[in-house]
Formats: structure tokens, C-alpha cells, sequence
């Protein structure tokens, strides 16, 4: 029980096949209804495709876990609905800073710029989110979310896998013609398939305490080394919704989980940290050893990979669920194209080669951050230290300090699906990047380019421009100036637009192949590039 949340327990429905002992292939089937395999699942019905969720669960995840969410997924929640939402409950922030003992090394801005629609970070309880997007799942016809539905075994053909259900009322089977499995760093499915999931296992412990208190700590993420409260090892602190603060203790390897996580243990080091006087209650409390790995192939037959199932960073830098939501984005509108039979496999085999680039580059960041942050020798100790020292003065020093890398999104630059530039251009929307927001007004009416773009393919243009289809897509034509202004001029400025250009964006929002001038032909290339027709 927590003291500022209670958790809903989910009926488990038996479902119409199940009652009828019938086999019944669905479109999809999505193991796992954390915030990826939900996120999943909304993501696909807003293309019109039907899923079914399947968990082993009743309820939302236990404890708040994670609790940084980005940008860029809350972008994509908000072409789902309820990225506003959660937007405006959740702790906003965009200020860190890093402590050496008892001194401010530096401090740093995720956000500098204004004008976006999105905060650069919000802090928010796993379990409302989990909530939030569960009753978005109800709400949608295209949805069948199962509560208590454990998936015992896949066997897998050319065309479908079959799944082996349990259930509080026996066991059945279930087809699909594709399979998403979201169900987590310790995912079964990925057994089941034979898949590899290799790395590396980083022999340091961390205990999260969450705490109720009502303290005078800015909304920032404050990072101590070797703070005179805790001495030798790292503390994060930051807000989260509800007056809940998340502290998390580097403890080292030879600490006892089991023992570290009893009050008696917990509360004299937060007590230390907080001093005498402040009164607080824990809220929750665990103990975790982490891990940077991934898994060989994010497409194993019928069965495709996301979030955790498939890639497992550490907590720093808050790259885990981010990075799952952003993988729902890019797989959605792919597989789609290829149920719809306009696109080929190769489509679909771009997830894993785009988001194995992004993986990877996740992967990258967070071993970088937990080395510095968990020196293994003498030498690296004091080699970290001496920038900490140097960044309090020397401004060469502060991009050295790492305390974890907050989280971005990954361009695809080496992606297969890009048009390479054959015009010059400046700025940092070149092909595979997220298109940036940007205010913009419609009809009249203040808005924002990203909630323009809708769910397809989308030519935004800065000149006239006509509408071009290939293999059944034809893209959307918006024409700055025409059917949306540039009110404060930021849209020209951020994608370097000169009177003509054209920007092709796909339908995950991000960008396919720009020009300085409207072009058909060159569209159309670009176009079935993009979806893997030539």
C-alpha cells in the first residue's frame, strides 16, 4: 500500500473465444500492458489498426518507477491524446544540477529555447501514467485489453504464431499474425523465441527511496558525488507528483538488498541527507542492480520486440521507457503499411535497424554515465574527480561531468529510409531527425506544427506544393503561409526555410528528405524510398 495512491484492481473477462473453445486469429496480439505495450496499442488503433493486450496482472505497475518522461515521448502521447494530460499533472522541470561534496559544480538547461509545446521533462508516477493509458485503451473500440492472460508458449509458422494462453479459467490458444512483445527486461517471450539478449551486468546496487514530505528543494534534478551526507558514493533527488520525492543512494556492490531496504536502514541516511528537523514518511522503497544491453534482432519471425523486451539501460539519464515509446512510434505506421500489403517486408525489417542504431546509442550514453558515475579504479576515481573540481571553474571541464545524459531522441542518420540532401541547407532538421515544433496559427486560431501532421505521410512547404501518392499514400500538403502561418517565425528559423522549400515528413514525424523546391518527381523517389519500394 502506498500512502498517496491505490492501486485499481482490473475484472478479468473471459473473452468470446475462450467461451466458444474456438481458435481466432487477431491482427496483432501485444504481450504486456506496462506503458509501452499500452502506448503500443493506442498508437496502432490511431492508424486503425485492432490489437489485443495481453497480462498476466490485474493492476498497474508496483511502485513508481519510472518516473522521467521526455520530450519527444510526451510529442507522441500527444498525438495520442493524452500527452497535454499528462503534461499538466506531472512535475515540469528543465533545470539539473551537479554537486562535488558540499559545492554547485555547475548547472545545465535541457530546454533553453521557448516556444515549444512540450516541457523538456516531467516527473510523473509510473502508475498514473500506466492508469491514464489504460483507460484510453478502454475507451477504444480497437483495443481488447485482458487482464490475467499469462502466454505460456509461441509456436510460429510463415504466416501466424500461435499463442498457448492461461487463464483463471484453464488454458486456450489464440492466433496472431503478428505479435509485439513489451513485457519487460525479464520478457519470457524473448525465451520463448530463442532470442539473445547480451550486454553488460554492472556490479553496483542503488536503493530508490520514494518520500513524502513537503520540502523547499527547487523543481531540478540535483545530483551529488561524494556528498558529505553520504560519503564516497552518488544521490540523486528530484519531485514527482503529489509531494513524493524520488532519492536514489548509490550503495555499492557488497551492500545486502534485503537488508538495505528496511526502514531501519533507509530513514537515518535519508535523515542524514534531509537534517533533524525535516518530518518525511516512506512512500517506497527498493534496492536494484542495473544492466546496458539489448537484444540481437528486434524481429524474430512473426514476433517483434519493444521497450524493455528489448533494450535495458541504467536509470540514469532516464532513457528506458523514453526510449520504448519512441520504438512504438516507429513501428506502428511500418507495420501497418505491411498488413495493408502496400509496403514489403523490408519496411518492417527498418525497425530494427533504426531502432537497434538508437539502442545502441542509448546503450552508449548510459555505460558512459554510470562509469563516471561508478569509478572501478583508483585512477578513474581521481580522474573524476579532478573534472569535477576543473568544471566548477573551467567551462571546458562541464561537458565531462556525466550524470547520466538525459534523454533525446536519436536521429536515424544512417537510416536506409532517408533521401540524402542534394541542396544545402543549415539547422538540425536533416533527414531521420523528429521535426521540432513550433507555434504556428490555423484558421485563425494559435497552434502547433506537430499536432498538424497528423498520422501519414506529409509534404510541409514553404511555396506551393501539390499532393504526390505512391502505393496508396499520398501525402498531405501544408503550405506555411496558406493553410498555416508562422506567427512568430520560428518555423521558417528552425527548419531553415527560404521561400520553395519542402520538407517530406513520415508518418511518425520525423523527416524523409527536404528540398529548396517543390518537385514531383523527386517527391515521389523520395516517397518510395521511405517505404522501401525501390
Amino acid at each position: 500500500m502506498l500512502k498517496t495512491y491505490t492501486y485499481p484492481e482490473y475484472a478479468y473477462v473471459q473473452s468470446e473465444e475462450q467461451r466458444a473453445g474456438s481458435i481466432k486469429r487477431h491482427p496483432v496480439v501485444i504481450i504486456g500492458a506496462g506503458p509501452i505495450g499500452l502506448t503500443q496499442a493506442l498508437d496502432l488503433a490511431s492508424r486503425g489498426v485492432p490489437s489485443v493486450i495481453l497480462d498476466d496482472n490485474n493492476t498497474v505497475s508496483i511502485g513508481s518507477r519510472a518516473v522521467c518522461y521526455a520530450k519527444r515521448p510526451l510529442e507522441i502521447w500527444d498525438r495520442l491524446g493524452v500527452g497535454q494530460e499528462f503534461a499538466e499533472k506531472g512535475v515540469q522541470w528543465k533545470v539539473g544540477k551537479v554537486f562535488f561534496r558540499d559545492d554547485l559544480t555547475y548547472s545545465f538547461d535541457l530546454l533553453p529555447e521557448s516556444d515549444h509545446k512540450m516541457p523538456a521533462m516531467i516527473n510523473y508516477q509510473q502508475y498514473y501514467l500506466e492508469e491514464r493509458l489504460v483507460k484510453s485503451c478502454e475507451e477504444s473500440d480497437l483495443v481488447d485489453l485482458r487482464w490475467k492472460h499469462k502466454v505460456l508458449s509461441i509456436e510460429q509458422s510463415s504466416d501466424v504464431a500461435m499463442l498457448t494462453v492461461e487463464t483463471p479459467d484453464g488454458i486456450f490458444k489464440l492466433e496472431a499474425q503478428w505479435v509485439i512483445a513489451a513485457d519487460g527486461a525479464n520478457s519470457d517471450t524473448r525465451r520463448m523465441v530463442g532470442a539473445d539478449f547480451t550486454g553488460q551486468f554492472f556490479q553496483d546496487r542503488f536503493l530508490i527511496a520514494d518520500v513524502v514530505m513537503k520540502a523547499g528543494f527547487p523543481t531540478e534534478r540535483w545530483f551529488w558525488f561524494d556528498p558529505p551526507f553520504h560519503k564516497g558514493q552518488s544521490v540523486l533527488l528530484h519531485k514527482e507528483a503529489d509531494d513524493v520525492w524520488r532519492i536514489d543512494f548509490q550503495l555499492g556492490w557488497d551492500a545486502d538488498p534485503n537488508e538495505e531496504k528496511k526502514p531501519e536502514k533507509v530513514i537515518p541516511r535519508i535523515q542524514a541527507m534531509l537534517g533533524p528537523d525535516v518530518e518525511f514518511e516512506l512512500e517506497w522503497v527498493s534496492v536494484y542492480q542495473f544492466a546496458c544491453r539489448r537484444i540481437d534482432q528486434f524481429r524474430h519471425g512473426r514476433v517483434i520486440f519493444s521497450g524493455d523486451a528489448a533494450h535495458q539501460v541504467s536509470p540514469f539519464g532516464a532513457r528506458g521507457a523514453n526510449t520504448g515509446v519512441q520504438d512504438c512510434d516507429n513501428l506502428s505506421w511500418k507495420l501497418k503499411a505491411v498488413m495493408d500489403g502496400v509496403a514489403p517486408m523490408a519496411l518492417l525489417d527498418t525497425y530494427h535497424e533504426e531502432r537497434a542504431f538508437a539502442a545502441d546509442d542509448n546503450l552508449g550514453n548510459s555505460t558512459r554515465a554510470t562509469d563516471f558515475i561508478t569509478p572501478k579504479s583508483r585512477t578513474s576515481l581521481r580522474l573524476r574527480n579532478a573534472v569535477l573540481e576543473l568544471a566548477r571553474t573551467e567551462p571546458f571541464a562541464r561537458p565531462l561531468v556525466n550524470s547520466g545524459r538525459l534523454s533525446t531522441p536519436t536521429p536515424y542518420v544512417t537510416s536506409s529510409l532517408n533521401t540524402p540532401d542534394s541542396d544545402v541547407f543549415e539547422g538540425k532538421m536533416f533527414p531521420g531527425t523528429n521535426c521540432a515544433d513550433a507555434p504556428i496559427q490555423k484558421g485563425g486560431n494559435d497552434s502547433w506544427l506537430l499536432n498538424q501532421l497528423g498520422n501519414g505521410f506529409a509534404l510541409l512547404s514553404f511555396g506551393p506544393a501539390q499532393a504526390v501518392t505512391v502505393a496508396g499514400f499520398t501525402t498531405e500538403v501544408i503550405e506555411v503561409g496558406k493553410d498555416i502561418q508562422d506567427t512568430k517565425g520560428l518555423l521558417a528559423q528552425r527548419y531553415d526555410a527560404k521561400p520553395g522549400t519542402v520538407y517530406l515528413i513520415r508518418p511518425d514525424q520525423h523527416v524523409a528528405a527536404r528540398w529548396r523546391a517543390f518537385d514531383a518527381e523527386k517527391v515521389g523517389a523520395a516517397l518510395r524510398r521511405c517505404l522501401k519500394l525501390q
